[in-house]
C-alpha cells in the first residue's frame, strides 16, 4: 500500500476536526459514551475521505516500436554556403 500524501492527510484531517464539531453540535451529547460514538464516527469518515482521495499517477514510458534514438541517427547534410554570404550557393548565370 503506497503512503498516503499530504494531500491526503489534510483532506482527512480537517474531515475529522470538522465532523467531530459538527456532530457534537447537533446531536447536544454530553455523555461518555455519545462522545466517544461521534469520535469513532468522525475518525471513520475522515480514514473513508483520506482513502478516497486521487493519488497522483506515475508516468509511465512506453517504447514507440521502428524508431531510433536520436544520437543514433544519421546527421542531414547542409547546403554547401557561398564564401561571404549567408545564403546556400547556387549556380552562376553566365
Amino acid at each position: 500500500m503506497p503512503r498516503p500524501t499530504a494531500a491526503q492527510f489534510a483532506y482527512g484531517s480537517c474531515t475529522v476536526i470538522f465532523s467531530t464539531l459538527a456532530m457534537l453540535l447537533l446531536s447536544r451529547t454530553s455523555s461518555g459514551p455519545g462522545v466517544a460514538v461521534v469520535a469513532v464516527a468522525a475518525l471513520a469518515l475522515g480514514l473513508l475521505v483520506a482513502m478516497t482521495v486521487p493519488l497522483p499517477r506515475t508516468r509511465t514510458v512506453t517504447a514507440v516500436p521502428n524508431r531510433t534514438p536520436a544520437a543514433a541517427q544519421e546527421p542531414v547534410p547542409a547546403a554547401p554556403v557561398a564564401a561571404g554570404s549567408g545564403e546556400p550557393a547556387r549556380g552562376r548565370a553566365a
